[in-house]
This record gives C-alpha cells, sequence and structure tokens, in this order.
C-alpha cells in the first residue's frame, strides 16, 4: 500500500474540521463586538446631545441623530431602539438623563430560517449624564 500522497488529504480535513469553525467563530464575535462598540458609543453620544441642547425637542433630535450617525460610522447592523428617560423631569437643574440603546446582532452567514431567536445576540447600552445642578431651565 502506497501513503504517498496522504498528507495532502488529511491537512485539507484538518483545515476543514478545525480551522473553518475557528475563522465562524471570530468572524461571529468580532461582529458582535462591533455592536456592543456601536451600542456604547451611540448611547453616550446622545446622552451628551441630550444635555447640550437648548430645548426639549431638539435635544430629542440631536440625540436621535447622533446615533444614526454613530450607528452608520460603526457599520452596525440592524437599527437599534432608542429610549430616552429624564430622571426627574427634562431640563429640570439637577435633574439626569439616560438613554437606553438595544438592537439584534444577527450571527453570521444563520439563514433566517433556523428562528431568530437561535440566530442573533440581544445587545442593550445605558449611558447617564447629569444635566446640571447649577444650570438653568430654559
Amino acid at each position: 500500500m502506497r501513503e504517498r500522497g496522504s498528507a495532502t488529504i488529511e491537512l485539507t480535513w484538518l483545515v476543514v474540521l478545525l480551522l473553518v469553525p475557528f475563522v465562524y467563530a471570530v468572524v461571529a464575535v468580532f461582529d458582535t463586538q462591533r455592536t456592543a462598540y456601536a451600542a456604547t458609543t451611540a448611547s453616550a453620544a446622545a446622552t451628551r446631545a441630550f444635555v447640550q441642547a437648548s430645548d426639549e425637542p431638539t435635544a430629542h433630535r440631536l440625540a436621535q441623530r447622533a446615533v444614526e450617525v454613530t450607528w452608520r460610522d460603526f457599520h452596525a447592523g440592524e437599527r437599534p431602539q432608542v429610549e430616552l428617560l429624564c430622571i426627574p423631569a427634562c431640563f429640570e437643574p439637577g435633574g439626569r438623563v439616560e438613554v437606553v440603546v438595544t438592537t439584534r446582532q444577527s450571527l453570521p452567514w444563520v439563514p433566517d430560517a433556523w428562528g431568530s431567536s437561535l440566530a442573533g445576540i440581544d445587545i442593550s447600552s445605558t449611558h447617564a449624564e447629569p444635566f446640571g445642578a447649577y444650570r438653568g431651565a430654559p
């Protein structure tokens, strides 16, 4: 029996069985990490934009725009849901503004037929910023 050339076949199977799943796992982790960074940065940018605005309608618009720009910069996946919370009230001296950004990161190359609950990871980020104890209300 000749064993000449069998190393090529063994190496090919080794690459297929070990390297391909490893590369898939790395790509999935990097995609998830990119979306997590996008959510964290978007919540911080939206909170800062909200606090620096001069009135409440402008603040909501600027916060939403900050999330959109950040999301586009990171090339993140699905559009996030943004929730703005003012504690105790918006633009009240001594108050606090919280922005919660939530989204779902789909796993790469997983068909939708497998179900969205199996093919994605939920990601959420919350950032709080004080309005300012000595800042006057508009």
